[in-house]
């Protein structure tokens, strides 16, 4: 079986269009969607391809979904508390803004479906053995690491698993790395990658294949500053020049546990 991984999309619909035709030329069995669909700037567009593609998909919660459901939920959206940042981090004013323009455009369509979703997947993939899908860790949607963090903060939460591969996101980076035991890979992000342009993704079985589909950046920015997305123009920008690697893996190494 060959299972393709995308992971943090971000309704950047040219950018999933370019993916999913080569996904199709890989002729994968299963497509694992992990998680951060959402917030971006075509979610209702995103929402229904991924839903209606011709290749069986599951899929898992990010922060991002579950950062949107916690607004559609709340009977008082300034009661809400959780915004899917790393331990429960404040965040600022014009994100909280993306993630209430993201819930309206998610419901009444989508709710019931993004509520739906698991925090975690597992299946037995030949060639790799058993794999865990999670977005930021198998225990936390939100906890944030990179191919730089040390092995001895990450083994409480490797160790133990009963798996031999985890596959993960949130950070958009793409690495492949052993923790103790465990071969851990970052899928990357489709619709924002840092640190190189075009869509981060992967092939598993019978091993992993890190990959990167070019796609056009100045007519998937124009795409993006057309819609009323409250950060289009910020997003167009990054998609056409992404913030440097190293810039991002100090971030979050730094924060990292």
């Amino acid at each position: 079986m060959r299972v393709a991984a995308l992971y943090d999309i971000h309704a950047n619909m040219p950018a999933l269009e370019a993916v999913l035709e080569e996904v199709r030329e890989a002729r994968v069995e299963l497509v694992v969607i992990g998680g951060d669909v959402v917030p971006g700037p075509m979610i209702r567009a995103t929402l229904t391809r991924l839903l209606h593609l011709d290749t069986p998909t599951q899929f898992i919660h990010g922060n991002g979904e579950l950062a949107v459901l916690a607004q559609i939920d709340a009977p008082d959206p300034s009661a809400v508390t959780y915004w899917g940042t790393t331990a429960g981090a404040p965040l600022p004013e014009p994100f909280r803004e993306v993630v209430r323009w993201t819930a309206r455009q998610v419901r009444p369509d989508y709710t019931r479906v993004l509520a739906s979703w698991p925090k975690t997947i597992r299946l037995d993939i030949p060639g790799l053995g058993g794999v865990l899908f999670c977005h930021g860790t198998p225990t936390s949607e939100t906890d944030a690491f990179t191919r730089l963090t040390p092995e001895d903060v990450l083994r409480l939460v490797f160790d133990g698993l009963g798996v031999d591969l985890v596959v993960c996101g949130h950070t958009h980076m793409q690495f492949d790395r052993m923790i103790g035991t465990t071969r851990v890979v970052n899928a990357g992000s489709v619709g924002m990658p840092f640190g190189r342009t075009g869509a981060d993704w992967l092939i598993l079985g019978p091993d992993v294949e890190l990959r990167n589909t070019p796609y056009d950046l100045a007519q998937a920015a124009e795409c993006i500053r057309e819609t009323t997305y409250p950060q289009a123009h910020e997003l167009a920008n990054s998609i056409q020049q992404p913030p440097a690697e190293a810039e991002m893996l100090e971030l979050f190494t730094r924060i990292s546990f």
